[in-house]
């Protein structure tokens, strides 16, 4: 059975009727044996994603992958019935999708965590650090808040109220031991010969001639405070208990040239978990609380 990608585009009409206010989707697709299983994805072209496909057709379950060029697409097209699951968010990021859309997908499978590092071209260290200099962070919400705790894991600053994932640089503390600057993400590494140290999004360590072995602080994937951050297979709350979907799960958790070609093609940064779906779901409900408190 062959694979079978699709663009984006092929479900703008569907998609662009829902955001209007209309019906749009087929519903239950891919719950019946012998129908297609479709799952969005914001990078079909990792060569792992063909493994994945050709490995479920070995199972008997036929997968299109659906590719999409924004993240704010496959969430919006899973809730219309255009997706069965998608495969490209953490918990948080679905969680803040929830509320405001006041939806109710959930995760049903874990897949990796990508570290977010602390990088130096001046120290080798964090303890090497000055007190007083400058730390560069991504200026965008989530990843100014995940930066902010890697540098009070490092001891670097201290955050109002020991910090959140809705921490920013005005939650800084005086008594701190460096100063924070707040920079478009793309900048943080650009912006390291002007700066002590600056966190990098794994995206842009290849262009500034870094890898992920050069960080000199990271958050720890096993540290339970990292759940929200796992990214996740996500499934309409109806679908979250679906044999099929979960098999699919299975099959990207135990295949190892799936799981090697995740890490391949995340430049080794990836970090593959297996955190029970009970843990997810515990971890989705308490950021959505906390982000609708946050409102």
């Amino acid at each position: 059975m062959s694979k079978k990608f699709v663009s984006a585009a092929a479900l703008a009409l569907p998609l662009a009727l829902l955001l209007a206010g209309c019906a749009g989707g087929s519903a239950e697709a891919g719950s019946e044996p012998g129908e297609v299983v479709r799952i969005g994805v914001v990078n079909s072209g990792d060569a792992y994603w063909e493994t994945f496909t050709e490995t479920a057709a070995d199972e008997g379950i036929e997968v299109e992958i659906v590719n999409f060029t924004e993240y704010t697409q496959p969430n919006p097209a899973l809730a219309a019935g255009e997706l069965d699951l998608n495969q490209f968010q953490h918990v948080i990021y679905l969680a803040t999708y929830n509320v405001q859309s006041d939806d109710d997908l959930q995760p049903i499978g874990s897949t990796a965590i990508y570290p977010l590092g602390l990088y130096s071209t001046q120290y080798e260290s964090v303890d090497d650090i000055p007190e007083g200099s400058t730390v560069a962070v991504p200026n965008d919400e989530s990843n100014q808040a995940r930066g902010l705790l890697v540098l009070q894991s490092a001891g670097l600053i201290e955050l109002a109220d020991g910090g959140s994932i809705f921490s920013t640089v005005a939650d800084v503390l005086p008594e701190s031991k460096v100063k924070v600057e707040a920079l478009e993400a793309s900048f943080t590494a650009t912006s390291l010969p002007d700066v002590a140290a600056a966190i990098v999004n794994n995206d842009f360590l290849a262009d500034a001639g870094l890898t992920a072995d050069d960080a000199i602080a990271q958050d720890d994937p096993a540290d339970p405070a990292a759940i929200p951050y796992i990214n996740i297979f996500a499934a309409k709350a109806e679908d979250a208990d679906n044999p099929t979907y979960l098999k699919l799960v299975e099959i990207y958790q135990e295949t190892q040239e799936i799981l090697d070609g995740v890490v391949e093609a995340s430049g080794g940064t990836a970090v593959l978990v297996q955190t029970p779906v009970e843990d997810l779901v515990t971890s989705l409900a308490e950021v959505e609380e906390a982000t609708r408190d946050h409102q």
